[in-house]
Parts: structure tokens; C-alpha cells; sequence
């Protein structure tokens, strides 16, 4: 028995920032994927990386980001990443959590920029505020630049699983990245990976036996 769902929140109840990330490579004539190249070069020490875990702030994140990106070919202001991230929500998704909420424990898993407030950025990432809006429908929230780790790193899961009081095998985690899928269902974790809105829940449904989807108004046939 499912007794937890643990949410990603980028790409997961926003729309995801890939799509925004190849519009700006196509304005400025940078090859595809190229921003998501420069965040793969040395993951787990790169600017991206110590930005979510709250080890730089937005100033230096800037800095560093424009330095990584030149180094791999083309000058890109953290900036500007930063920028990119803004999505819109996605109503269907709020529906399903509220929808779990009464039945099963929830949490939102994310990697996210809140360096201390001694470090505060002087970039604010834009989705923080739609962030600020979903985080109180959940009854645990792990951020990575709060606690220091970040996914895939096992301790981040392992974190959650304190905080819910809840086993790995019970428990299904949804995210947009295989790559943070992956130590979580190593765990013993259901993982669903996030491509459309419609396909996770059809999947998350099948888990949970739960309808989360809201049926169609019957005023839109009358």
C-alpha cells in the first residue's frame, strides 16, 4: 500500500524550463541543449550545484555560470538562467495533490536557489514565488539549499523518508529527471517519470487507486 507521494516541483507542477532554456539557445544562436550541457559538466561541483545547495549566492552564481558557459564555448549569464526558470503552474497537478492530501502523507522533494539570508542573490529565480504558493498544500517540504544536499544525492531521499516517518517501498516519488528517479527507486521507491501531465497521473492513479483527475463539467455538452 502506497502511503506517501513525494512531488519535484519544477517540471512537475510547472511547466518545464527545458522548453524555455531551448528558446533562448535558438535567439541566440546557441546549439541545442547547450545550457543543459554546461549544468552536466561537473555536477556535482559546478555553479548550479553549490547555487542549490546554498553554498554561493545569485551574485556569484552569475559569475560562475558565465565562466563555465565560456569555457565550453559560448559566454551565457547565470542571469539569464535564472531568468528561464519561470514557468505557469499546472492546474491538473494541484488538483491531484489536493485530491491526495486526505488519504496519503505528501511531500515536495526540489532543488531549489534560497541561498542564507547573510548570502542573499541578487538574481531572485522567478518560480520562487509560484513555489511560495504550492508549499503549504504539502505536509513536508525538502529543499536542497536548506538542508546542504541535493538529488540525486541518496541523502536528500533519505531525508524525506525521516521527515514522512514512512518506508521507501511505500512510497511513489515523481519527478521530471530519470536521473533523480533513480537512487530513489534504487531505495525501493515507485518513481514516475514526469513527461506530460496526463501520463503521470494515469500512472500515479494505478498506484494509489485513487481518481485525481477532476471529471469534465457536463455543461461543456449541454
Amino acid at each position: 500500500m502506497i502511503q506517501a507521494v513525494l512531488w519535484d516541483f519544477g517540471g512537475v507542477f510547472t511547466t518545464s524550463p527545458f522548453d524555455a532554456f531551448r528558446r533562448y539557445e535558438k535567439q541566440h544562436g546557441l546549439p541545442r541543449d547547450f545550457i543543459r550541457g554546461v549544468n552536466s559538466r561537473n555536477p556535482d561541483h559546478n555553479a548550479w550545484a553549490r547555487f542549490e545547495r546554498g553554498e554561493i549566492g545569485g551574485s556569484e552564481f552569475d559569475r560562475s555560470f558565465a565562466e563555465e558557459s565560456a569555457s565550453a564555448g559560448h559566454r551565457v549569464r547565470g542571469a539569464d538562467v535564472l531568468a528561464l526558470l519561470a514557468g505557469d503552474l499546472r492546474p491538473e497537478m494541484l488538483e491531484a495533490l489536493r485530491r491526495c492530501r486526505p488519504r496519503l502523507k505528501t511531500a515536495c522533494l526540489t532543488n531549489n536557489f534560497r541561498p542564507p539570508a547573510a548570502r542573499a542573490p541578487t538574481v531572485e529565480p522567478e518560480h520562487s514565488s509560484l513555489f511560495d504558493r504550492v508549499r503549504s498544500l504539502f505536509d513536508v517540504v525538502i529543499e536542497s539549499s536548506v538542508i546542504g544536499y541535493r538529488k540525486p544525492d541518496p541523502k536528500f531521499y533519505g531525508h524525506a523518508l525521516e521527515a514522512l516517518g514512512v518506508d521507501a517501498s511505500d512510497c511513489v516519488f515523481l519527478d521530471d529527471l530519470g536521473i533523480n528517479l533513480k537512487p530513489a527507486r534504487a531505495m525501493g521507491m515507485h518513481t514516475i517519470k514526469v513527461s506530460s501531465p496526463e501520463q503521470a497521473l494515469g500512472e500515479l492513479e494505478a498506484l494509489v487507486g485513487i481518481a485525481l483527475r477532476a471529471v469534465p463539467s457536463l455543461d461543456r455538452f449541454a
